[in-house]
Parts: structure tokens; sequence; C-alpha cells
């Protein structure tokens, strides 16, 4: 096929120049090769398969792939969580001493104080009541600043902004207030803690959840989040959140069969001093895993490993 000159002349005073036809051939219904003054360009289909940027991989990977894939992570993380194994034992130790739990001792004598001071539970609960005056006021959390000179329209759309967000996270996002209140209590008695945003397809809506400490698994040496090598969100769902997802399309539809009950030194400390006792776990345990991979049929061409979101069923990997 070719593209001959315009039908319009060029206005007069202005020299025109031949154009140079464009020739188009069409190699096959994916393929086709454009030629013109000089330069052809071929257009191939693309290398990686039929995919979208956001497909679900798994579904295009044979089973061998995915089962050394879910191996060779699954050990990487329990690496990464045997290197902070002294963190996890002084947690273990301070929960013992928040004063929560009462215990009938007969050492070193019968009937001796069973009890710790609760000021450090104290200390924990007036920073967090104190702090989520200051994150979350009564009109909102968001406020919006103007980068550059302020003029009327940027003020105005700064105010619809501040207004929209601040409506999303405190009518919409209902769970997001909660979930910064317990955040700030670990917070306080942790040191550490973590909010994860993300698109609920469920929900049909942004959510916004509280992650505790334990449950953010990073390899030791990491400095901070984006410059770690790998990053796993442990997770916990029931059958039936993870059938919603796997019918929405956001997980690969297979049998997991029965959950495998696991618990941890730390999970087990916080139920006891909670007063309850992990005899079983009806909830599926997950590892989400943030990875730098270089997977078999979608290397990259200058052998650098690209990132990737991995969910693993920890009971099978």
């Amino acid at each position: 096929m070719a593209i001959e000159k315009a039908l319009y002349q060029a206005p007069e005073g202005i020299d025109e120049e031949p154009a140079e036809a464009i020739e188009i051939e069409v190699v096959d219904p994916e393929s086709m090769s454009i030629k013109m003054d000089g330069l052809e360009i071929d257009i191939e289909p693309n290398e990686l398969g039929e995919t979208d940027f956001d497909a679900n991989l798994a579904e295009h990977m044979n089973d061998s792939e995915l089962s050394s894939l879910g191996s060779e992570l699954t050990s990487d993380v329990e690496n990464d969580e045997n290197s902070r194994k002294d963190w996890a034992d002084m947690l273990v130790k301070g929960l013992e001493v928040l004063g929560i739990k009462y215990e009938e001792r007969t050492e070193p004598w019968n009937g001796a104080c069973g009890i710790f001071s609760t000021l450090l539970s104290e200390a924990a609960i007036r920073f967090q009541s104190e702090t989520i005056m200051e994150t979350f006021p009564a009109k909102g959390p968001v406020k919006t600043k103007i980068l550059g000179q302020p003029n009327k329209f940027k003020e105005e759309a700064a105010e619809r902004v501040q207004a929209d967000m601040n409506y999303q996270l405190t009518e919409v996002m209902v769970e997001y207030r909660p979930e910064h209140e317990r955040l700030l209590y670990s917070l306080g008695l942790q040191g550490s803690a973590f909010k994860k945003v993300y698109y609920d397809p469920s929900l049909g809506r942004q959510a916004a959840i509280f992650v505790t400490a334990e449950d953010v698994i990073v390899p030791y040496g990491a400095s901070n989040l984006e410059t770690a090598p790998r990053v796993t969100h442990v997770m916990r769902k029931t059958k039936n959140e993870l059938r919603r997802l796997m019918v929405a399309g956001f997980y690969r539809d297979v049998d997991l069969g029965d959950p495998v009950f696991i618990q941890t030194d730390i999970e087990r400390k916080k139920a006891e001093e909670a007063g309850f006792t992990l005899t079983s776990d009806d909830r599926y345990t997950l590892l989400e895993i943030q990875a730098d991979l270089d997977l078999p049929g979608y290397e990259n061409k200058d052998g650098i490993a690209l990132p990737y979101i991995v969910t693993i069923d920890k009971g099978t990997s």
C-alpha cells in the first residue's frame, strides 16, 4: 500500500518538494514493515507474548517454573526471618512486661505477685491519644500545599483536592482511622509500624490497613524499603476471602486444600497476653513478596532483574 501526495497544493510562494511515498508491507496480521525516504521500520509482535502490563503471569507460566520460583522465594523469606530472630525474641520478652495479664505464681512463694507495672502500656496509650489528634484532626488528615507561585486557580484546585481526599479518608474508607489508631499504639511499643494502601477488588475501592512490624520481613542489611532487594508482607486470609479474590481475577484460581496452621512465637505471646490460646487458625498464611526477578520467558535484554509481586501460600509454597 502506498500513500500519495496531499491533494491540496502548497500556498503560492512556497517551493513544493516532491513528497516521498510511504510503503507499508504487511508481513502477517501481527507484523509489518514501513519504508520511507531510506528509513525502514519493522514492527514485530510482542516477544513476551500477549500479556498485558498488569496481567497475572502465573497464568502464563508452567507448573514447574512456578514450583521452582515458589520454593526459592520461600527459602529466601525464611532466611530473612531468621536474620531478625534476636529482634523477635526481644519483642516477645517485651510483651511480658506490659502488665496486661495476671498470673498465679508459686515461685518464689505461693501467692507471689504475678503482674508487671502497667507503666509501659500507659505510655503507649498516651502516645497514641496525643498523636492521633495531630495526625487525624476533626477536619480530616489531608492538607494541601501549593508549589510555585500561588494563584486563584491553584488555590481552588487545592481546596477541591483537600476536600475530596478528606471525604475519602473519613467517609468512604471507614477503616482508615481505626487502623491508624492501632498503628500508633504499636508504633509506641515496637518503634516500627506500617500502613498499606492498596486497591481491594472485593470492596471495589482503595483500602488502608495497619501492618505490624513482625508481618513485614526484609533482608538483613536493608537500609530502607525502597532499596531492599526483597520486601515480604505476611498476610492471613480466610478461605472465603481468597475465593472472592480468585473469582475477581486477582489471584490464580487453584485449589489450595485446607489451611496449614502456622504460628509464630510473637503471635503466641500476643494471644496469651490477650487471654487467648491459639489452637487452630482457619486462615491461609500468604507471603506477598515484592522482589526483583529474572523470570523465565520474560527476561530483560540487558540482564536486569525486573520488579514483580509474587504471592505464595506459605503452607504449600
